[in-house]
């Protein structure tokens, strides 16, 4: 195991097999399943809000494609970037093939001139982009990019994949497998719950516990409730771009009871009950 890296990154799934989660595309009888195994992928767009599992979607493709797989990320790469994998795309010694998948995290990030660069590759064909967003594409994306692209919506994962990540990290060799580690179901659970769909929130904290936590005199790690809530961060917002959802979601309860929308209202108070019942778990 190489300590150095994250437990999050070392449980990223290897294949598509190994991927939990986000049936609604992945499932065996859906599109992005079946064009992933037959690796006839054309370009896509995945949104969805963090630690739901887009980086990983890209890695499981990588694995998988007989294209070459390129990777930046809209934060540090420009227009150079861009061009030097066009460049090496075109060149038949360094590919044979003409093709190649370019996997851009934080695409919302890309200006109009280089979301424009892309533009003539991914139309002809030599480029299949993988773009990762945070943010509503339809908004940040350019259009032109939009319309020749699947855009794929990927949900926070529920609590039971976060729970089924949990319990193979433990076992793993590549996570926890090496620990001693005595932890029971129920605690689990509730990391699973608290982590509010975000795996990455969850297996940070399942590492902080157990990296911190001594040995007892049986010669095992216990991981109680008690270490659990001290190890892992409070409970984020989730799809709110100012980290302002608390007040987002009070305000829009109220003007729904000032304009009368029963349904408005039953929803904003059910979202606000449900956010509570998540920071509560370890009351």
């Amino acid at each position: 195991m190489n300590s150095k890296e994250p437990l999050a990154f070392r449980m990223r799934p290897k294949s598509l097999d190994e991927y939990v989660g986000q049936e609604h595309v992945l499932g065996k009888d859906k599109i992005l399943y079946r064009t992933i195994k037959a690796d006839r992928l054309s370009s896509i767009i995945l949104f969805g809000p963090p630690g739901c599992g887009k980086t990983s979607l890209a890695r499981v493709i990588s694995k998988t494609t007989q294209y070459k797989f390129y990777r930046i990320n809209a934060t540090t790469a420009g227009v150079s970037d861009i061009k030097r994998v066009i460049e090496e795309t075109k060149n038949f010694m360094m590919n044979p093939v003409g093709k190649s998948i370019l996997f851009i995290d934080e695409i919302h990030r890309f200006n109009k001139l280089q979301q424009d660069a892309l533009l003539p590759y991914v139309e002809n064909g030599m480029i299949i982009l993988i773009g990762a967003t945070t943010e509503n594409p339809f908004f940040e994306v350019n259009k032109a990019l939009i319309s020749r692209s699947m855009v794929i919506k990927l949900e926070p994962l529920t609590e039971e994949n976060i729970y089924t990540i949990l319990k193979n990290a433990l076992k793993s060799k590549d996570g926890l497998g090496e620990f001693n580690i005595k932890i029971k179901d129920d605690t689990l659970k509730k990391l699973a719950t608290i982590s509010g769909g975000d795996v990455r929130t969850a297996l940070n904290g399942l590492e902080v516990a157990v990296l911190t936590t001594k040995m007892n005199d049986k010669g095992f790690i216990e991981i109680t409730d008690e270490v659990i809530k001290n190890s892992v961060q409070s409970k984020k917002a989730i799809f709110d771009k100012n980290g302002e959802v608390h007040y987002d979601n009070i305000s829009a309860f109220i003007k729904s009871m000032r304009g009368s929308d029963t349904d408005a209202v039953l929803f904003y108070l059910a979202r606000a009950i449900e956010g509570r019942r998540r920071s509560d778990v370890f009351s």
